[in-house]
């Protein structure tokens, strides 16, 4: 019931901006430089898909689409930028999709990202992986499991920055399962698969584009993918379902803008985008890196943003999580 308010009043909002009716006219746009707000730092998997559309953009619009990088817990010096940014299409947010439905459940924060961001399309959903340090004695998901609770708090784990999926996930899976591991934080995912493979922690558990490449490294193991069913991409990789039976997590990156953003501007960056993460060489790299190309529509991403809502607040409740300022 709940949910279909929630969509309700959603389809009412995306109304109000013209989303679902002809495009407000804003033809001379862009007429200058637009920033894209990522809220991580750079060189991780959220970066890496807002440079690739950075580009395409800057290159179809004839003027500079840059990157800016305001990394925080749980994305929210990000996230309240653009929320508080004119509704000119001259500032865009890039990001993962926990930052929308996550942060404000775990912060206690003066705006509504589900509420006060239009969604517009993503470049690619993708899948998080477990890397363990290679010299641990565990070849998968179930001994690893074992050792770590025969070693409770000896273990400890990397994340990239706080309040994000990079450590909610782990989180979860550590409390599910029962085992006690040390969280330490990095700044971003570079950093944290850095202090992996120098060994300095145990486990990352994060973006499987990052984390694939990595495949055949002497200092890491990959264990498990997050997603239901195995990746394409890396077929003898087993799926945390199958040692943990239900657990499945995926990462939606893509394109928000303030609410009253022209709704000609919403259709062109969503026009644009779709195009390119079809492209056969995009769509194949993109797939090789186990993230299936986006171009969803704003009414399946609200869809999507509220059951992943839903999941993230159950989870909470279960793990006893408190709100924090």
């Amino acid at each position: 019931m709940a949910r279909n308010v929630y969509l309700k009043s959603l389809c009412s909002l995306l109304l109000s901006v013209g989303l679902l009716t002809l495009p407000a006219l804003a033809d001379d746009w862009p007429t200058r430089t637009v920033t894209i707000v990522v809220p991580f730092g750079a060189g991780g998997n959220t970066d890496m898909m807002a440079r690739l559309a950075a580009q395409d953009l800057s290159e179809k619009f004839g003027q500079s689409f840059i990157v800016e990088n305001r990394p925080s817990p749980g994305g929210v010096l990000g996230l309240r930028e653009v929320v508080q940014a004119q509704p000119d299409g001259y500032t865009l947010l890039f990001c993962a999709a926990s930052m929308i439905t996550l942060t404000s459940q775990v912060q206690n924060i003066e705006f509504d990202p589900m509420k006060q961001l239009v969604p517009i399309t993503n470049v690619g959903t993708g899948a998080q992986v477990m890397a363990i340090k290679r010299s641990l004695p565990a070849t998968n998901l179930q001994e690893f499991l074992a050792y770590a609770k025969a070693n409770p708090g000896k273990l400890n784990f990397s994340t990239a920055g706080v309040q994000n999926l990079s450590e909610f996930l782990p989180v979860r899976l550590f409390k599910l399962t029962d085992v006690n591991i040390v969280e330490v934080p990095a700044r971003a995912e570079p950093q944290a698969i850095s202090d992996l493979m120098a060994g300095v922690t145990d486990v990352y558990f994060g973006n499987a584009s990052s984390l694939l490449p990595l495949a055949n490294n002497d200092a890491i193991r990959l264990i498990a993918v997050s997603t239901r069913q195995r990746l394409a991409a890396a077929p003898d990789l087993p799926t945390v379902a199958e040692t943990v039976p239900d657990f499945e997590s995926t990462s939606w990156n893509g394109f928000l803008a303030p609410v009253g953003t022209p709704a000609s501007i919403i259709t062109a960056i969503r026009t644009e985008v779709s195009a390119l993460v079809k492209r056969d060489e995009v769509a194949q790299r993109l797939s090789k890196l186990g993230i299936v190309p986006g171009g969803m529509y704003p009414e399946d991403i609200v869809a999507m943003f509220q059951r992943e809502h839903d999941t993230f607040a159950g989870v909470i409740k279960v793990m006893g999580i408190q709100k924090s300022n």
